[in-house]
């Protein structure tokens, strides 16, 4: 799908959130558990999103809010130069443990995607794979990928949408322990309507794709399991409550399995939407 890159207003936050705070919250979060027993199950996101943005051989591409390195690994693994960027240090240890086990030259920096400390127009690409959706400041974090790539560069983004699987949990747990209040949801980066606003002005063409990727476990219990330890927001959700909110947490997205679970009976399997987005940069 191509986008028309007609104005559209971006939906705005009653107040001007903290977000200084916001961050140092999210920093805790996302560093608590550990996310790459989750985020390396995605890695086949970050593959597809590399050939959808069509890497090539000693390209210069970032990956922001790397994580636990899969866009990282993805444009490594076809000769691309590599800067991979997060603002949780723990997690960006992950991604270079990963890169040198498997002999990958990256380069590694703690940076937060709201402030590039890169200079305009250096990369060809810029990629994020469910990361740069959770930067509080939607707009900041888009100027900022925009203005590192080159004219006629590319952004390719995974983001989860709003009605998909992990959609629906975010609200789940939204329903259990408040989000901070003003801040956007960051399914909206799946939305259309919303990488129109925030990108439009800054693009030739924005592409979409819509895919699912399919959460694979024993059963409900074992996923509830293993994002409760390690998934961070799941994690914290689950901390903040008592056993009675716990446990009501743990009904909750049960349910919301059982309403996505395709596995008849045979293993957990949830697929999960996501836009695989391609935009190239004016």
């Amino acid at each position: 799908m191509t986008l028309t890159l007609q104005s559209a207003p971006v939906q705005q936050a009653p107040a001007t959130p903290d977000y200084a705070a916001i961050k140092q919250r999210q920093q805790a979060t996302w560093a608590s558990g550990d996310y790459a027993a989750v985020g390396t199950t995605l890695q086949i996101v970050g593959e597809s999103l590399a050939e959808a943005v069509d890497l090539r051989a000693d390209e210069r591409v970032l990956d922001v809010a790397a994580g636990n390195g899969n866009a990282t690994l993805a444009a490594a693994r076809r000769f691309a130069q590599v800067t991979s960027t997060d603002y949780v240090p723990a997690l960006l240890e992950r991604g270079r443990q990963r890169a040198e086990a498997e002999h990958l030259p990256v380069h590694f920096e703690v940076a937060d995607v709201e402030a590039l400390p890169f200079k305009a127009g250096s990369f060809d690409a810029v990629l994020s794979t469910f990361g740069v959706m959770f930067a509080p400041d939607h707009e900041r974090a888009a100027s900022e990928m925009a203005r590192v790539v080159r004219k006629g560069g590319r952004i390719g983004l995974a983001n989860w949408t709003p009605a998909s699987f992990i959609g629906r949990l975010f609200k789940v747990i939204g329903a259990h322990v408040a989000p901070p209040a003003g801040v956007r949801s960051p399914a909206l980066w799946g939305s259309e309507a919303h990488l129109v606003a925030l990108f439009g002005p800054r693009a030739q063409g924005i592409q979409v794709q819509h895919k699912h990727f399919n959460f694979r476990y024993r059963s409900a219990a074992h996923f509830v399991q293993v994002f409760r330890d390690y998934y961070g927001p799941t994690h914290k959700a689950f901390a903040a409550l008592d056993a009675t909110g716990q446990a009501a947490l743990e009904r909750d997205i049960t349910a919301l399995l059982g309403e996505f679970d395709v596995g008849n009976g045979r293993g957990l399997v949830v697929p999960s939407e996501y836009a695989e987005v391609v935009i190239t940069v004016a």
